[in-house]
């Protein structure tokens, strides 16, 4: 027999042909998703900061009373909405364009919201709540309004 030393090499040598492919895709796809996310990152971030720009939206879908016929009573927009939404903004951030998720005692929906900023008061375009069966679109504003 022969008794040779059979020297290792080390975990960089041995590993290096699978290691470097499979860094380069997990750093790909993470930035992928980091800028996927229903759009920008950023914008929802911004949007769930802003409260007033969707409170008041919901105080105002309250009050209508088809909402409450068929949504019933809407809850609070909670965290994850905003992740399964989309924010647009635009404008020097001055205008937005967001879809968020809501929830009421009935049933679920998406509320659409176009606004404005004017100063520190949002101008309110647009708030329709769309509910998918049966497929109907509630509108909320017909004119705009500004809301402090």
């Amino acid at each position: 027999m022969n008794n040779q030393l059979i020297i290792e090499q080390n975990w960089w040598k041995r590993n290096w042909k699978w290691f470097l492919p499979t860094l380069l895709f997990s750093i790909l796809t993470g930035l992928f998703l980091a800028l996927s996310i229903n759009g920008n990152a950023t914008d929802i971030a911004q949007a769930y900061s802003d409260n007033s720009l969707y409170e008041k939206t919901i105080e105002k879908a309250r009050s209508n009373e088809r909402v409450l016929e068929i949504i019933g009573d809407i809850k609070p927009i909670d965290k994850l909405a905003f992740i399964e939404g989309d924010a647009i903004y635009s404008n020097n951030n001055s205008s937005v364009a967001l879809s968020l998720r809501i929830e009421g005692s009935k049933r679920k929906g998406k509320i659409d919201i176009i606004a404005d900023k004017n100063g520190t008061k949002w101008e309110y375009k647009k708030i329709n709540i769309r509910i998918k069966n049966p497929k109907e679109e509630i509108q909320i504003l017909k004119d705009s309004i500004e809301v402090h």
